[in-house]
């Protein structure tokens, strides 16, 4: 489904601030798989992402998803493929639109506008039976604008709007970071039905190690630009909490941290 081929990615090139972020890095994601990445910061999980997203070029490798190569195709065109809901709730939504504006944008990502109305009366029923699916009364809010919603009832619209449209990938970048632990309980919770429902091929990347073990079929933990640990199936099942941690304070001791 996803290929990441010897991709290489270096910042500050030809300066005394030179890194080397991926070099070689390969990574392949079958169609389906739910992917959860650990990592901690710098170690190459949101790079990995702004990769596949097209968000920041690669130096060398390739990239596919099926059997087309995307490693140049421009940010904007990947995103009629890969759905994706950002850390910042502000980012999923515009707030000076309303839920039913916002809706009608996501419903015609990929689509020519044109010169006609923004929203589509024909589809109103279409949107307000998404939001009641999200089980936060927002369908008896369609005429309300975004910005006055809480940080977690943006977020769930968000992820909503990201998969309003056939996707083939969607990604989540730290998508709960942002919010109150009972609210973070709540998207998860929406999140997992959400892929289970859709069929969606996915990865997301967490801060929170019980997310990763609990939610996915596959687990990675990066480390310098490479998987330190990568288990799918009954063996990501047999994960826990304890040994993520004690990697995490191995790879920590190393570092001299």
């Amino acid at each position: 489904m996803l290929k990441l081929n010897n991709i290489s990615k270096y910042y500050n090139t030809g300066t005394v601030n030179e890194m080397c972020l991926f070099q070689d890095f390969n990574l392949s994601v079958e169609k389906g798989q739910f992917v959860s990445v650990v990592g901690s910061n710098g170690s190459g999980k949101t790079s990995m992402l702004n990769i596949i997203c097209g968000s920041i070029p690669v130096d060398s490798g390739t990239i596919y998803i099926g059997d087309e190569n995307i490693t140049h195709m421009p940010e904007f065109k990947r995103q009629r493929r890969i759905g994706r809901v950002y850390q910042n709730p502000a980012m999923g939504t515009c707030p000076h639109m309303t839920i039913l504006e916002n809706m009608a944008l996501a419903d015609n990502k990929g689509k020519s506008f044109n010169l006609r109305r923004g929203t589509d009366k024909k589809r109103v029923d279409y949107y307000r039976e998404n939001l009641r699916s999200l089980g936060l009364g927002l369908e008896d809010k369609l005429y309300v604008k975004v910005g006055v919603l809480s940080g977690g009832q943006r977020q769930a619209m968000a992820l909503l709007m990201s998969t309003l449209t056939p996707i083939e990938f969607l990604i989540l970048d730290e998508h709960t970071a942002a919010l109150d632990p009972k609210t973070a309980e709540t998207i998860m919770e929406l999140t997992g039905r959400v892929v289970k429902e859709k069929k969606l091929t996915t990865i997301m990347v967490t801060h929170n190690l019980r997310y990763a073990v609990e939610y996915g079929d596959r687990l990675l933990m990066m480390h310098q630009g490479q998987a330190v640990i990568d288990e799918a199936g009954e063996r990501k099942a047999a994960v826990r909490i304890e040994d993520l941690l004690e990697r995490f304070n191995a790879i920590s001791i190393e570092c001299g941290n």
